[in-house]
């Protein structure tokens, strides 16, 4: 009888001994790889949700156009400072037409020789002459500083046409309205330099345009640059938010997570 009771115990005794080993390297085994698991996410700094940011989205793809779009309109715009420099800026910094000076109206008439209207027909040419009131020196009136330019002698050229009798009546109508304002007196700018026989009534390069002129590239500019500006902002403040629980989460995390795998161990 004593065979017969100890041999059923020592049956029951070692696959008892065994589980209970397979149990304890399984549960060692797991928390190894959750500590793993746990360092990992802890290392892309988001506290648990490590892979959900690596798999985040950087930018939709609304926010990818609006950024396309802003980067253009700076592109355009400084494809139109180029242009507008070269068209308007560059003449007015270039333009000496800065003296005002008294002009008096002398006389007004149709010169006999019609000048030469691009190449295609002739035109006819009013000449105005005009009293400097500063220096007392007669001066031929232009329109404005491209006038000067085209026509040395000319206050108005009409614009070229075939009909040449509509173009002297065009001419002779203007030459009998400034015949009526003789000795009439108004201001005029000079450049004593570069045109001391000229003098012109207006002056189409001015501060005032300039600045006009370069007001709307200067705007699209900013509008670009502010576009991409509020949409990487938008990113930064969007990606701040999601990962200002999960830091603090984190932190907490780390200060207990020594003594809590210790203390099962």
């Amino acid at each position: 009888m004593f065979v017969n009771t100890a041999s059923p115990r020592r049956s029951f005794t070692i696959p008892i001994s065994i589980n209970l080993q397979g149990a304890r390297r399984r549960q060692t085994r797991h928390r190894e790889l959750l500590h793993t698991a746990q360092e990992q996410e802890w290392s892309c700094g988001v506290g648990g949700r490590g892979g959900q940011r690596a798999r985040m989205p950087a930018s939709s793809v609304g926010e990818d156009r609006a950024v396309l779009l802003g980067y253009a309109m700076m592109a355009f715009s400084v494809l139109m400072f180029f242009v507008v420099g070269f068209t308007v800026v560059k003449p007015y910094v270039n333009s000496d037409w800065e003296e005002e000076a008294g002009c008096v109206l002398l006389q007004a008439d149709i010169l006999e020789e019609w000048v030469d209207c691009r190449g295609v027909s002739t035109v006819p040419c009013l000449r105005v002459t005009v009293n400097l009131t500063s220096s007392n020196k007669r001066a031929f009136l232009h329109f404005d500083e491209e006038s000067v330019l085209l026509a040395p002698q000319c206050f108005y050229v009409p614009k070229c046409q075939s009909d040449g009798a509509e173009l002297l009546a065009e001419v002779r109508t203007l030459k009998n309205s400034l015949d009526a304002q003789l000795g009439s007196a108004s201001s005029c700018f000079t450049d004593p330099t570069r045109h001391p026989g000229d003098v012109i009534l207006s002056r189409k390069y001015t501060l005032k345009k300039g600045l006009s002129a370069l007001l709307w590239p200067g705007l699209m500019l900013a509008g670009g640059a502010l576009l991409v500006g509020l949409v990487k902002l938008t990113q930064r403040l969007a990606a701040a938010g999601r990962l200002t629980p999960t830091d603090t989460q984190g932190k907490l995390y780390r200060m207990l997570q020594p003594s809590g795998v210790q203390s099962p161990s």
